[in-house]
């Protein structure tokens, strides 16, 4: 059976930018076993499997290791494939995860704009692995989907040569640092190690916790953002009443068919 595959560069206009994801389409036939073994076979951070129609997909995320509940970038990367290529002449659509429900994606200008859900992280007391982890112990530290570090200074969280050991020995699997920016409103990293992504390139499921948190803190709903990872990204964030809606850029490599599953 042949199935539709795109390769998309999430956050990025241009090819080889942002955060590659690869959308693979009418695979509500194949087992979790099958997916696990076509993310593995793909090996970029994230592979989004997608079925469905009329505006209406069920989607399912999967890194080369292991299936999670929500990925931002997936997201965005499937709805442009949706909008782009399979229903063009639609101007949204809604994902239904088995795990985080329903999902709202849609045509933002030249963008495309997802909503995910929005996360209230609490202040806690830094772990000992997160300041091992990170080399440096933060100057809040926040936990709610995922833990939050926050630095005084963009160029600290630019400076971070994580120790992923570490990081990985934490009871959440994932770990957003952030500061104030300079050209942005704020600056972020995004580490996920124990998921099998030392470093995500540029996170949409970072905002859910990052969006709320920089919003509270500067009493603004409208935010930029830039990830300081090697390959780098810009996102703009607007707080709504049902969640953080992300929108970016993306960029189709390619596209083919899938034979032989």
């Amino acid at each position: 059976m042949k199935h539709d595959v795109f390769w998309v560069d999430a956050f990025s206009a241009e090819p080889f930018g942002g955060n590659p994801a690869v959308v693979c389409v009418g695979t509500d036939g194949l087992s979790d076993a099958q997916l696990q073994h076509l993310a593995n076979e793909f090996n970029v951070s994230e592979s989004v499997f997608i079925s469905g129609g009329h505006g209406e997909y069920s989607i399912r995320w999967f890194t080369p290791t292991k299936e999670l509940p929500l990925v931002g970038h997936a997201t965005l990367a499937a709805a442009h494939v949706v909008l782009s290529a399979l229903e063009p002449e639609r101007s949204d659509v809604q994902f239904l995860s088995p795990i985080s429900g329903q999902l709202a994606a849609y045509r933002d200008e030249a963008n495309v704009a997802i909503v995910l859900p929005a996360d209230d992280p609490v202040a806690c007391e830094p772990p000992a692995a997160l300041i091992r982890g990170l080399g440096r112990t933060p100057s809040i530290t926040l936990k709610g989907r995922h833990y939050v570090a926050v630095f005084d200074d963009s160029d600290e969280v630019a400076a971070l040569e994580p120790e992923y050991d570490a990081l990985e020995a934490l009871d959440l699997p994932t770990i957003a640092v952030t500061a104030r920016g300079q050209e942005a409103d704020y600056v972020l990293r995004f580490f996920a190690p124990a998921n099998g992504v030392p470093e995500d390139p540029v996170s949409g499921v970072a905002q859910c916790s990052l969006a709320p948190y920089w919003a509270s803190q500067l009493s603004r709903t409208e935010l930029s953002s830039v990830q300081l990872s090697p390959k780098g990204g810009e996102m703009n964030c607007k707080m709504l009443d049902d969640g953080v809606q992300i929108a970016g850029p993306c960029c189709t490599i390619f596209s083919g068919a899938l034979e032989n599953c």
